[in-house]
Parts: structure tokens; C-alpha cells; sequence
């Protein structure tokens, strides 16, 4: 009540608020592409750039190999790649094609399961009932239910074997250039060699961070993860071949 009028105030009105947003960040086919390709150009090119510094003082040499070994690494990656991306399509429709004959010829065995997801999640069966006639009624959202809630897959992109192998191979040939560069420019081999190791340790640490921020991990921790992996393979090649040599 206002004290001056001995009228009644109207209620204060709560504060408006904007919409709320979640933000969760699940890494996209591009950016695990990418990692798995750039991961290995990193360290396989710089691994073996640092196991021939320590057996031979010739820099043509090492960029020979080096190219050799990333035009091989590049077709391998992206083959595989491939291969992966086209197994999980493949491995989906077999799934797909099952679960569309199970409604049909176990069609109360498919309801019981499709009841036990619901229950799962807290419904009781009077609850899960009605949703589970809905699905019965929808056959083709009843098998994308199953394909998701039950075996947890979701369906691939047909165009996704040949963009992940691309993204593969060109991220492993953007990494594998890296570490060679020095080789390629410097003439001196163990100029070429350090320059090399400080290029590349930087680039894994950059990568590191990158990936961390994409990934969602600590992008510290991930960073000198990264590095000290792609620094112990280059130390332990370069070590191996000065013995041996």
C-alpha cells in the first residue's frame, strides 16, 4: 500500500527475461576429419623428416621421402576414410532393413521394446501405452525410432565417404608439409633439422589448442598432449636412426 495515497500498489512485475539458450558442441564429420587427418600429417611426416636427419646430411633426400611418404599417407588416410565412412552407411541399412521386418513379423516384440525405452526414461506403462499405438500407426517413424532410441544410430549422409576422404587427404597433406618446409628451403641439414622440430612442436601445439576448443576438452591440456606425443615419435625416430646409422 502506498503510504501517501492509502492506495494499493500493483504487484511488482518480475523482471523479463530473454529465451534461454543451451549451448552443447558436438564436433561435426568436417572437424573429426581434419583432426584425424592433420593429427597424422603432423607427426608421421615429422617423425620420419627427424629419423632421416639422424642418419643422412642430405636435405633432398628427406624431401624426396617425404613427399613419397605423404602422397602415400594422404591416399591411405583418405582410403580409409572412405572405407569407414562407407561401412557405417552400409552397416545402417542392414540395421534398417532388419528393424523394418521386425515390425512387421515381430510386431509385439518390437512394442514391448519400444514400452521398455519409455519405461527407461521414467514412464510408467499406462504412460508409454498411447505413445507406443502413435508409433504403430507411423511404421517408417517406428523404425527410425528403433534405429535411433534402440540401437543408437542416426542415419549417414550418402554424400559422406567421398567428402571424408577428401578432408582426410588434404588435411594430411596441409599437416605433412609442415615439418618438411624447412627441409625444402634450407640447405643445411642441421639448421633444417631444428628449424623443423620448432615449426612443427608449434604447429602440434596450435593444433592441440584448436582441437581442444572443438573437441570441448581443456584446450591447455590438450595442446601439450599433442605436442609431447608428436615430440616423443620424432625424438624416438631421430635417436633410433642416429644409433643405428
Amino acid at each position: 500500500m502506498n503510504s501517501t495515497t492509502g492506495q494499493s500498489e500493483p504487484p511488482a512485475t518480475p523482471p523479463a527475461s530473454g529465451p534461454h539458450h543451451e549451448f552443447h558442441f558436438t564436433a561435426s564429420e568436417t572437424v573429426r576429419d581434419v583432426v584425424i587427418g592433420m593429427a597424422d600429417g603432423l607427426t608421421v611426416p615429422f617423425a620420419l623428416a627427424a629419423g632421416l636427419a639422424g642418419a643422412i646430411e642430405n636435405t633432398n633426400i628427406i624431401v624426396t621421402a617425404g613427399i613419397a611418404e605423404i602422397t602415400a599417407g594422404a591416399i591411405a588416410m583418405g582410403l580409409g576414410g572412405y572405407l569407414a565412412a562407407k561401412g557405417e552407411a552400409e552397416h545402417y541399412a542392414s540395421e534398417k532393413r532388419r528393424e523394418e521386418r521386425e515390425v512387421i513379423e515381430k510386431t509385439e516384440n518390437e512394442e514391448r521394446e519400444v514400452a521398455d525405452i519409455f519405461e527407461s526414461y521414467g514412464l510408467s506403462p499406462e504412460q508409454s501405452h498411447p505413445m507406443v499405438q502413435a508409433l504403430k500407426q507411423r511404421p517408417d517413424k517406428w523404425v527410425d525410432f528403433m534405429m535411433r532410441f534402440e540401437l543408437g544410430l542416426e542415419e549417414p549422409d550418402p554424400k559422406r565417404a567421398v567428402a571424408s576422404a577428401r578432408n582426410i587427404a588434404l588435411a594430411y597433406v596441409a599437416g605433412g608439409f609442415i615439418p618438411l618446409a624447412p627441409y625444402i628451403f634450407m640447405t643445411r641439414i642441421h639448421t633444417a633439422f631444428y628449424a623443423s622440430t620448432a615449426v612443427t612442436l608449434l604447429a602440434l601445439a596450435v593444433f592441440g589448442y584448436v582441437k581442444g576448443h572443438f573437441t570441448g576438452t581443456v584446450k591447455s591440456r590438450s595442446a601439450w598432449q599433442t605436442t609431447l606425443i608428436g615430440g616423443l615419435a620424432a625424438a624416438a625416430a631421430f635417436l633410433i636412426a642416429k644409433a643405428i646409422s
